[in-house]
């Protein structure tokens, strides 16, 4: 069965055509084998009459042909199902590398979307306040340093994810003052992970599309609990570009692929909200 699997078999999973073709020949080339075997032996001890007459010839093929369809079901179905977990085993590497190869994508969009969003900020800050500039530039090196460290990293705790989203809000102050505010509601522990870079892209998103003003302030919240929930009031820029929302689709991607869970967004006139599933455990390669 062995040598004929090996040479008829093309199909990389169970093809009951295939199979049928193989175990059947496999019986009769095994019954036909082992009477010519026993015919030779016959023939050596001149005994062909006494062992190849019709009454023992006729037991001799039914208990090799059982012999052969019992032993032979085993071995098909106990190679079959090997190889079934070997290919299992093949699609789950398979998918597990095409996960990860993904996610390296969807963050080597992020990285450049990040520096060129913020030098955006320190051209404009070098025409309005040169020390202002200058400030803004030693703190976005420190902040920059932490985007190097996780961008060969699916997943971060949210404790550091927190610490870095209050310095890059803290940076964002350097240009708008009070214009946007930053409230947090954390429950947290270092069990808890979170896709790097995340608050970071939602409070730049809430500060890109909205135009606060100290009077008229936009007030960003952080909750946690069992999810993220990140909210801001909406207060929209006039003759504001049309963006093609790649930064939260890469999101969203990034989420699906680590945790097989979306994150939900919802977008109302006077508010915009993002909610966060929380990823309990994740061992970093």
């Amino acid at each position: 069965m062995l040598f004929l699997i090996k040479k008829w078999q093309k199909a990389i999973t169970f093809n009951i055509k295939e199979t049928l073709k193989i175990f059947s020949t496999s019986l009769l080339l095994h019954v036909i084998i082992l009477q010519s075997l026993g015919l030779c032996i016959s023939f050596l001890f001149d005994n062909v009459e006494r062992n190849f007459n019709l009454e023992v010839l006729t037991h001799s093929l039914v208990s090799n042909f059982m012999d052969a369809l019992i032993y032979g079901s085993f071995f098909l179905a106990y190679y079959y199902y090997q190889k079934n977990r070997n290919y299992q085993n093949q699609i789950s590497t398979y998918n597990e590398a095409l996960s990860e190869n993904k996610i390296n994508q969807l963050k080597t969009q992020l990285n450049p979307h990040f520096l060129f969003n913020n030098l955006n900020v320190l051209d404009q800050l070098i025409e309005e306040d040169k020390y202002k500039a200058s400030d803004f530039l030693n703190e976005f090196a420190e902040i920059y340093r932490y985007v190097l460290e996780v961008s060969d990293k699916k997943l971060v705790t949210l404790t550091e994810e927190l610490s870095f989203a209050k310095s890059y809000f803290s940076l964002m102050k350097h240009k708008y003052g009070n214009a946007f505010q930053l409230e947090i509601n954390p429950k947290t522990n270092n069990n808890t992970f979170i896709v790097p870079l995340t608050l970071q892209l939602l409070l730049e998103n809430a500060i890109k599309h909205n135009l606060g003003t100290e009077n008229n302030p936009i007030e960003i919240i952080i909750k946690i609990g069992e999810n993220i929930i990140v909210s801001n009031n909406i207060i929209k820029k006039q003759n504001q570009k049309l963006t093609s929302g790649r930064s939260l689709q890469n999101l969203k991607e990034q989420y699906l692929l680590l945790s097989n869970k979306e994150i939900e967004i919802n977008h109302k006139k006077e508010a915009f909200t993002v909610t966060l599933p929380l990823i309990p455990f994740h061992k970093n390669d």
